[in-house]
């Protein structure tokens, strides 16, 4: 079984384009696919492709493209930005809430007939 607890903060950047570089590699190889053909899609050079796999640095829109091209651009799902609310709002929120329903007797009254 592979070890999924990576210590990215004590690897190098160099490690972490390497993984960055074998999991690219891995996805392209199990959607069975030739570098040529991810390049090709992408509209980069087979040797970027083969630059990045090999663990060596690339431009960030070239990492875009080929993760546009194996369809992958979830991984940036991360990167969104979630507006959260602090406990206390929330707190403040739940006690405006509505804890009781209160019949409205004026609108009752106006709504029955002397006939």
């Amino acid at each position: 079984m592979e070890n999924t607890n990576t210590s990215w903060l004590s690897m190098s950047d160099k490690a972490i384009i390497a993984v960055i570089g074998n999991y690219i590699k891995q996805q392209r190889l199990n959607q069975n696919k030739t570098q040529t053909k991810i390049a090709e899609i992408a509209g980069i050079n087979r040797w970027t492709l083969s630059q990045i796999e090999n663990g060596e640095p690339i431009s960030l829109i070239s990492l875009v493209q080929i993760l546009r091209a194996l369809d992958l651009l979830n991984v940036f799902e991360v990167f969104k930005i979630q507006t959260q609310i602090s406990p206390l709002e929330l707190a403040k929120l739940e006690k405006q809430k509505r804890q009781r329903a209160r019949s409205n007797t004026n609108a009752d009254n106006q709504n029955t007939s002397e006939w």
